[in-house]
């Protein structure tokens, strides 16, 4: 949105307005279609799905893999992490090594990542951190023992 003041001084001044979305990484990758972030996408990686990686975590820990999952949530503040859901089956994604972020209005996007399970104690300080960066009152961090995923990269379509 581009506004126009013209102040009786006899100039004028503009300026744009623009969403409240925050992008502090460049793509790796990008089309038409797609924008990559971290590496490029490994489209070698065994494909799992989210239902596969939820119920049956321990056979999956530190194991290279590929999925495709609905971005329910992003953290408003960087992009720093997301909460992934296919169907009621719900991982918390993290980027390796801090190394990277997502645009922070990727919610509702169906992305396909690469990365690794991990389990982790994830500390009640820690969980309300988290649910204050999505600027939620979400459900969907608990304290306590989790899996979640570490993404190396992140293919998000444009639209």
């Amino acid at each position: 949105m581009k506004f126009l003041l013209t102040p009786l001084l006899g100039f004028t001044l503009s300026f744009s307005v623009f969403a409240d979305t925050i992008r502090l990484s460049t793509p790796v990758a990008q089309d038409a279609q797609s924008e990559t972030f971290g590496v490029k996408l490994n489209s070698s990686l065994p494909k799992l799905s989210m239902a596969n990686l939820a119920t049956e975590s321990a056979t999956h820990l530190a194991k290279p893999f590929q999925v495709e999952a609905r971005i329910a949530k992003v953290c408003q503040k960087k992009g720093c992490f997301f909460i992934a859901q296919q169907d009621e089956h719900i991982l918390r994604v993290s980027f390796r090594d801090y190394g990277f972020f997502i645009p922070t209005d990727s919610s509702g996007k169906t992305v396909t990542l690469a990365g690794e399970l991990i389990k982790k104690n994830l500390s009640l300080e820690q969980a309300t951190h988290f649910k204050a960066d999505l600027k939620s009152e979400t459900n969907l961090l608990k304290a306590g023992v989790v899996y979640e995923i570490v993404a190396d990269s992140v293919k998000i379509p444009r639209s």
